[in-house]
């Protein structure tokens, strides 16, 4: 694929503040016909650029007021404990995010739940899945900022000295 441009920036921009954009409102918006707007769209799709397109949910209005962040420490770097370890935490529901980390934590997880004991009940799961050398859970007290919205950098330009 050829970089992203300008307008395909506009167009990741829009459809990123609503996946349910009209065509025609994305098109207008971004000053291209129809045809050309969406072939832009379904190249980026099939670039991997765009992964999906969601409804965001609010999640306490679904039963999920927790937000847990779970560091995690492991003596064992192997490639097999890793697998194992990626297949637990990617079936584990309430595990919205798993980071690799460089620095003193090896892994970072961001979890949800209904409350304290089923944050307990999913932490029983995780520790009795894999080998770990330390846990450490931090409960969100609030959350201030919540985006999904990457902020695009402007594409780099040729220095004209």
């Amino acid at each position: 694929m050829k970089p992203i441009d300008a307008l395909d920036r506009k167009i990741l921009a829009l459809l990123q503040q609503d996946a349910a954009i009209a065509l025609a409102d994305l098109s207008r918006a971004v000053g291209l016909s129809s045809t050309p707007c969406w072939k832009r769209v379904q190249k980026l799709e099939k670039a991997g650029v765009i992964t999906g397109r969601v409804a965001l949910l609010d999640p306490r209005k679904v039963g999920l007021a927790l937000t847990v962040f779970v560091s995690i420490e492991t003596d064992d770097h192997s490639q097999p404990w890793l697998a194992k370890f990626a297949a637990a935490v990617s079936a584990m529901p309430e595990v919205m995010d798993v980071y690799r980390m460089a620095g003193d934590v090896d892994y970072l997880l961001r979890v949800v739940a209904p409350d304290t004991a089923a944050y307990d009940a999913f932490y029983q799961r995780l520790i009795a899945a894999v080998p770990l050398k330390k846990v450490t859970s931090r409960f969100a007290m609030e959350r201030i900022k919540a985006t999904t919205v990457y902020p695009l950098p402007a594409p780099e330009t040729a220095d004209p000295a």
